[in-house]
């Protein structure tokens, strides 16, 4: 995390030195998770990744009770079993319990994926809006806000709440990746 923040310093030094008078350097911020949260798009995305999250919980639920109802099965039976029984059915539930753990790794990358494409666009978006709002506004650099990046700014010094004004301006709900997936044509 510590690699985001000197980048953001080195650029800043190296404005400083450039840059004939310190009064002609202007800086702003955006918090781009924030914008995330807050422009449509970004609701409509989070929308979507949470009932695609909410289906595949779902489908990991039912794994999880079928082990649970293995082993119980197992925990009754085992005392009547034969050593060979048991280990045939300590070696199954050991199968599908490794089967439950791939099916939630599988499912935990599935989201992750669909979330860096159904949030890339947007980001993209975005990154136009920054530079263009930057260029018209005379910004000589613009910096993200993150946890480890800047730590302090002045709040005139932020741009979040533009960017995401004139974002649901531009972009009225137009998040492919979520109209794909629920069927709709955009």
């Amino acid at each position: 995390m510590r690699r985001i923040a000197i980048p953001a310093a080195l650029a800043f030094a190296v404005a400083l030195y450039a840059a004939p008078a310190a009064a002609d350097i202007k800086i702003g911020f955006v918090d781009l998770q924030r914008a995330l949260n807050e422009v449509d798009d970004g609701k409509l995305a989070k929308a979507q990744l949470k009932k695609e999250f909410d289906s595949k919980q779902k489908t990991l639920d039912e794994k999880q009770e079928e082990l649970k109802r293995m082993k119980a099965d197992y925990d009754k039976q085992a005392v009547v079993m034969s050593d060979t029984a048991k280990r045939e059915k300590q070696a199954e539930f050991d199968r599908k319990f490794m089967e439950v753990q791939n099916t939630y790794m599988q499912l935990q990358k599935e989201l992750s994926e669909r979330e860096r494409e159904m949030t890339r666009g947007i980001f993209e978006k975005m990154n136009v809006i920054i530079r263009e709002m930057a260029e018209a506004e005379g910004f000589t650099m613009v910096f993200e806000k993150t946890d480890s990046g800047v730590i302090y700014a002045p709040p005139q010094f932020d741009l979040t709440n533009e960017l995401v004004r004139k974002y649901n301006a531009r972009h009225k709900g137009s998040v492919p990746s979520a109209r794909k997936a629920n069927g709709k044509k955009k």
